[in-house]
């Protein structure tokens, strides 16, 4: 292995953010396209120095023709380069993007449970930071939509009920090419001469993601920024930042505004104290707590404007005919009794 500036740029990566300790063991998800097979590939030319225990996985979402074709061609890969490889194959095709992504985190998190894998290692890329940040903003999103793309985070949700019983330590998502653009994979697979797996459906521009990187992106190259990946990028890095501040101060507010001896209460005066953003996402990190879930920009706006609203106003139901209403100075989950009862 010929050591290059690549290399070297994504070693100088791993040990400033302290990505994948020594001695792990990393699950490679591999697609067979460029990004992927970057990655892979600088695993394997690292191993030794960062004393790595490889294995590659593959997910077939069955959504094409060619897809067991092409699950083939990675386990080929992997023989050739003697990893152990694990491939898991949904039982009905999977059409929609969200529900493949979670199948595939799903089974990724399984596989690693079961070989004992303590990292899940994807080939995102600095790409698909920009495309994520462009798609949230023509959706519309808030700040924290526009930072979506973490260099390193927890998989917990994606846990099966049988793996998260089991009490098996859940592996942490990392992504090495975390500032890595889409050319330069390109130009690496074609340096190591690595054969690279066609995806028939990245030209298939009725998914939004695909028009972006095909229209939009090189139209705002040509038109207004030759280094616009690389401007959004900073841009969704400098968000993420700020997030992570936002919702260091929201955490502590929480324990703040929270009755320590019933959490489905929230002290409205405290609440009062902190600026809107803050109220917010106060908000969320305690209807997330309460209600085990994800609440949607619309339920958190409705809480928070119960922060000065009138006795005894109330939301609309949130979850299985719970309320949150105003009760002197408390914000109150409240059961709904059921009709005609």
């Amino acid at each position: 292995m010929i050591w290059s500036g690549f290399h070297a740029r994504i070693h100088r990566q791993l040990k400033q953010y302290l990505l994948i300790p020594r001695s792990s063991h990393i699950l490679i998800a591999v697609s067979g396209g460029q990004d992927s097979l970057c990655l892979a590939q600088i695993c394997l030319d690292l191993a030794d120095r960062w004393d790595w225990q490889l294995t590659i996985g593959h997910c077939d979402h069955r959504w094409r023709d060619d897809s067991a074709d092409n699950a083939r061609f990675v386990a080929a890969l992997a023989d050739r380069w003697g990893v152990p490889y694990h491939q898991r194959t949904a039982d009905i095709a999977l059409n929609s993007e969200a529900d493949a992504r979670s199948w595939r985190y799903r089974q990724l998190v399984a596989i690693a449970q079961d070989i004992g894998a303590t990292h899940i290692a994807t080939g995102h890329t600095a790409s698909d930071r920009a495309e994520t940040l462009l798609h949230h903003l023509l959706r519309g999103t808030g700040t924290d939509g526009l930072s979506a793309i973490a260099r390193s985070r927890s998989l917990t949700e994606f846990q099966t009920p049988e793996s998260a019983s089991s009490l098996k330590p859940t592996p942490q998502l990392v992504r090495p090419l975390f500032e890595i653009f889409r050319h330069e994979t390109a130009a690496f697979c074609t340096d190591r001469g690595l054969p690279i797996w066609e995806d028939s459906t990245n030209r298939d521009e009725t998914y939004t993601r695909n028009r972006i990187r095909r229209r939009l992106l090189p139209f705002l190259h040509d038109q207004f920024n030759p280094k616009i990946e690389a401007a959004l990028a900073r841009t969704s890095d400098a968000i993420s930042v700020d997030r992570d501040c936002l919702e260091a101060i929201a955490a502590h507010g929480l324990i703040q505004a929270s009755d320590r001896h019933n959490r489905d209460r929230l002290h409205r005066p405290t609440l009062r104290t902190f600026h809107l953003a803050i109220q917010r996402r106060i908000v969320r990190q305690w209807l997330e707590q309460t209600f085990d879930r994800a609440p949607n920009f619309a339920q958190i706006a409705k809480v928070v404007a119960l922060v000065d609203a009138p006795q005894k106003t109330r939301t609309d139901p949130i979850v299985s005919a719970r309320i949150v209403e105003v009760c002197g100075h408390w914000l109150e989950v409240i059961a709904l009794d059921p009709p005609n009862s």
